[in-house]
């Protein structure tokens, strides 16, 4: 690999690490109900375990409820204990055809949970970002060493990958900033 498609290669996957943050944080509740909440519920059905997203219709028809709807009826049951087991906090209800999530409201205490999953979260990314800088690092010293590159040019690359990293980190930070204060908010 050529210096530019190491550093090319390694902002690629830090994209993939800060897109990974987000689409956590979008499970994350917040103060209005959301798709996006249970969607990734893993639920054992048909002998292996499925995100929810995979087995049912999710519908947000109020600000403080949620509607799902299997695919197949069969697995109604194994819906409602997926969501009870996810540690949401979830009562699933069954009506007929659908499972009805009411979201009860948010005390402090259990804001202050959801926003130290969320700094748990961002910090997993950060790890992330750092191991993707690691091993671009790793990358570029082979490059050295294959022969044809300078140690200069080693040196400046190393650098854009570390200006990378931060910028990554700076990303993600911004992102938990914003989370933080989307849960906070009455």
């Amino acid at each position: 690999m050529t210096i530019d498609e190491v550093i090319f290669d390694t902002e690629e996957r830090m994209l993939k690490s800060e897109d990974h943050v987000l689409n956590q944080f979008s499970g994350v509740r917040t103060g209005k109900a959301t798709p996006s909440l249970i969607e990734n519920v893993m639920v054992e059905a048909y002998g292996s375990n499925m995100r929810l997203k995979e087995l049912a219709t999710i519908t947000a028809p109020e600000a403080r409820m949620l509607m799902v709807q299997p695919f197949d009826q069969s697995t109604m049951k194994a819906v409602e204990k997926g969501i009870q087991a996810s540690g949401l906090g979830l009562n699933p209800a069954s009506q007929g055809r659908f499972i009805r999530i009411v979201l009860p409201d948010l005390s402090s205490e259990r804001r202050q949970e959801f926003v130290k999953i969320c700094k748990r979260i961002a910090e997993e990314g950060r790890v992330a970002v750092r191991n993707e800088r690691r091993q671009a690092i790793e990358a570029l010293k082979k490059t050295k060493n294959d022969g044809g590159v300078s140690e200069d040019a080693i040196k400046t690359a190393e650098a854009d990958v570390q200006k990378l990293t931060d910028s990554f980190i700076a990303k993600v930070d911004q992102h938990l900033a914003i989370k933080e204060k989307e849960i906070m908010t009455v």
